[in-house]
């Protein structure tokens, strides 16, 4: 409860060096002092320290007296603000939202555009913390008094503008349950497309290249422009498959995404509209226990040309999130996707958060969010995982 109290507001700010907090919070030792907030950052070697502290008001003036005192020896500036004020502390503030800024190179006009539509929404912003630098930088600001639809449709338009990736998510426990994160694997996960790879050894590259791209465009119906493109590999050797497997190259950060959330307890899933031939021993290798991809028909050695059982596709792959999340009694809430493709747009809207990676501009305008960064583990800042716990 937010209750009328007699508050210091103390700032200190000099050159960062060991002891400092420890002789701030000696001078205040003595007097009869209740901490209510306190804040530290680094900053390029420079510390600034904030702390609100109730206190007796017949207090005030000695505190302030020792305050400046300490503030000489200690070769640092502090500033004090005493008051009557009705004060409460961010933890007790309800239905706080977190909003992730992604960017390689985060602008002046980036930071007052987001402020300024957080702003504009009626929403308060309480907090701005860095939380990471690398590979990306991501700035974290922590929100009271805003509705999450209403700031993501303010803030979504800027991502464009300004080449950043914003995610906005509810904070309190939700924020760190158990998660189940699914992946696409082509161009997601890995950075090629497995049936191109495929199409190589086939001599038809060039033209399956153009059915991929017409259907992750969206442009033709994936089901279709798979057989079509499965039919031209007739006649392949099924010792290719080995070939392929050794030219897979999985993307920036992937193998820390994912060894990093299985380590924090997290479930990753895996669904292709490629093939389990290919991506099987990758997915042993990840320890990814939950998949599903097309299985090509292999016959006397040779590809024919077609597929054995359904074909994964868009619908496909959001039935199958909804069936591991329920397999691992995981909330829908509590689900990521993650993808780049037309096929994946299904999954991205039936997850609690649905990430675009590097996709296309209809992926990135139905998606919560989006990743521009090369690097999949950037998808850890967005989940609010500290760089200090990443593997």
């Amino acid at each position: 409860m937010d209750k009328e109290q007699f508050t210091g507001l103390i700032l200190l700010s000099g050159l960062d060096r060991p002891g400092i907090t420890d002789a701030l919070f000696r001078v205040l030792a003595p007097f009869s002092i209740t901490v209510l907030d306190l804040e530290q950052v680094v900053i390029s070697g420079r510390l600034i320290l904030a702390t609100l502290i109730a206190l007796n008001p017949a207090h005030e003036k000695a505190i302030e007296s020792d305050l400046m005192a300490s503030a000489l020896e200690l070769d640092c500036d502090i500033a004090t603000l005493f008051a009557t004020t009705t004060s409460s502390t961010i933890a007790a503030k309800p239905n706080l939202l977190h909003v992730v800024v992604l960017s390689t190179k985060l602008s002046p006009k980036a930071v007052a555009a987001i402020a300024g539509a957080i702003s504009g929404t009626g929403a308060n912003i309480e907090r701005i913390t860095r939380t990471a630098s690398t590979p990306v930088t991501a700035i974290e600001f922590i929100l009271s008094g805003g509705a999450q639809e209403k700031i993501s449709a303010s803030l979504a338009p800027l991502t464009a503008v300004h080449e950043v990736d914003i995610a906005v998510q509810p904070g309190g426990l939700a924020r760190y349950a158990r998660k189940l994160v699914q992946l696409d694997v082509d161009s997601t996960l890995i950075t090629q497309e497995v049936i191109e790879l495929l199409a190589a050894k086939a001599g038809v590259q060039a033209e399956v290249k153009v059915i991929t791209e017409s259907a992750m465009r969206g442009d033709i119906d994936f089901e279709e422009s798979l057989r079509s493109r499965v039919a031209l590999l007739k006649a392949l050797p099924e010792s290719v498959i080995t070939q392929v497997q050794s030219e897979i190259t999985l993307t920036s950060g992937a193998r820390t995404l994912v060894s990093t959330l299985q380590s924090l307890g997290h479930v990753v899933t895996v669904v292709s509209g490629g093939f389990i031939d290919v991506i099987g021993p990758l997915l042993a290798d990840l320890k990814i226990l939950n998949f599903r991809a097309n299985k090509l028909e292999i016959k006397d050695g040779l590809l024919t040309g077609g597929l054995e059982g359904p074909v994964i596709d868009r619908a496909a792959k959001a039935v199958a999130l909804r069936e591991f999340a329920a397999l691992e009694s995981i909330s829908m809430e509590q689900t990521v996707a993650i993808g780049d493709g037309a096929n994946d747009l299904d999954m991205i809207a039936a997850a609690g958060l649905g990430i675009a990676f590097n996709a296309k501009p209809a992926v990135k305008a139905a998606a919560d969010s989006s990743v521009s960064s090369p690097n999949l583990d950037s998808v850890l800042y967005l989940l609010g995982i500290a760089p200090e716990i990443v593997l």
